[in-house]
């Protein structure tokens, strides 16, 4: 069978993250059970109209506003697919209406609150109209996400199936796991890109929070983007610059370094489809301290692999990590729960439901 997945990022953009990771590691498993697969996404400087990235090749047309004629045109002159994968972004393909097979809708997050993070009024307004709209027009078409939270959304918008099939991880989970206790200065991390949405600020401020409190505590940001003048302003402002360091973006062997040295991953993320930082700390034996949005509220669970906190602010964060005793017992159950539970979200545990589920609607 064919199949074709239509995002508006490739791997190699250089806005790729976590749903470019996901999305190859799925079409790498249909290609190995024997199907042929494409990708088609947005050109961006420097880019070529066609690439092979590990054995998926990688078609692109288009920016903003004008890939998706570039996709008509380009699988129009193709032979037919069995399956289109119409992956949404705040914006979908609209492929249903156009591509001529069968078509899945896959989704990691609602936005929602995030169009405000990004776009003034009016265009955030306008933002979450057309995506309140876009769920309404595609009701019938299935749709495929990784967790529940996002699954209720879309049942509350009208959608009427959807397929929820969990992320997995490249972090291979450690082998034992050594001790860390809880000790000062905690060490806290954020790993993710430096963007609005995703509040590294909120880390940097729990940090002036424990300072308050009387708890020594050091940061590491993990990534970079255009919010980390920003950041690095704040930091001065709080006076905490021998207490945040910027990583930039590292390795996958620096990463997980950095994440098994952590205490605690912060992430106090709007929203998310998954987190799979989160289940990448935990591979490490380092439980998340999360916000109580979707996806963190899936991937991490509450005092049992980590910790969510009461409300969305920085005191809220500095609360639950106040619940804990330095070197207590509670700390290491966390630990210990969270690296065990790694290891259900394995890639070889978790694609194969997927291709098998892809194939059953690629036969319509």
């Amino acid at each position: 069978m064919r199949f074709l997945m239509l995002n508006w990022r490739d791997p190699k953009n250089p806005l790729a993250g976590g749903a470019e990771q996901v999305s190859q590691r799925y079409l790498q498993a249909l290609r190995e059970r024997g199907h042929e697969v494409a990708w088609f996404a947005n050109r961006f400087p420097g880019s070529a109209s066609f690439e092979e990235i590990d054995g998926i090749p990688v078609h692109r047309g288009g920016g903003q506003g004008t890939s998706i004629v570039s996709a008509m045109k380009w699988c129009n002159a193709q032979r037919r697919f069995d399956l289109v994968i119409d992956q949404h972004h705040g914006i979908p393909w609209y492929a249903p209406w156009w591509c001529g097979t069968n078509c899945v809708a896959y989704i990691h997050e609602v936005l929602g609150p995030i169009w405000n993070s990004f776009f003034n009024w009016p265009w955030d307004v306008i933002g979450r109209w057309q995506e309140r709209m876009t769920h309404e027009l595609y009701s019938r078409v299935p749709f495929w996400t990784p967790s529940d939270s996002t699954r209720r959304l879309l049942e509350l918008a009208g959608v009427q199936t959807v397929k929820v099939l969990p992320n997995g991880v490249d972090a291979v989970p450690l082998k034992e796991l050594p001790p860390k206790p809880l000790t000062e200065p905690v060490q806290l991390i954020t790993v993710s890109r430096l963007a609005p949405n995703k509040r590294v600020d909120h880390a940097v401020q729990l940090l002036a929070e424990l300072r308050k409190r009387g708890v020594r505590a050091e940061l590491s940001i993990v990534g970079g983007g255009h919010c980390e003048p920003d950041l690095k302003g704040l930091v001065k402002s709080l006076e905490l610059v021998g207490e945040v360091h910027f990583r930039g973006r590292v390795s996958d062997v620096e990463k997980n370094r950095l994440l098994a040295a952590a205490h605690f991953l912060v992430h106090p993320s709007q929203r998310e489809g998954w987190g799979l930082n989160v289940i990448e700390a935990n591979a490490m034996g380092t439980p998340a301290l999360v916000y109580p949005v979707g996806g963190l509220v899936d991937s991490t669970i509450a005092d049992v692999t980590g910790l969510v906190a009461a409300r969305e602010t920085p005191a809220a964060l500095a609360d639950e990590l106040g619940k804990l005793s330095l070197g207590g017992e509670r700390y290491a159950g966390l630990r210990e729960n969270a690296w065990r539970r790694a290891f259900e979200f394995r890639w070889e545990r978790v694609l194969t439901p997927a291709c098998e589920w892809l194939e059953e609607q690629a036969r319509g």
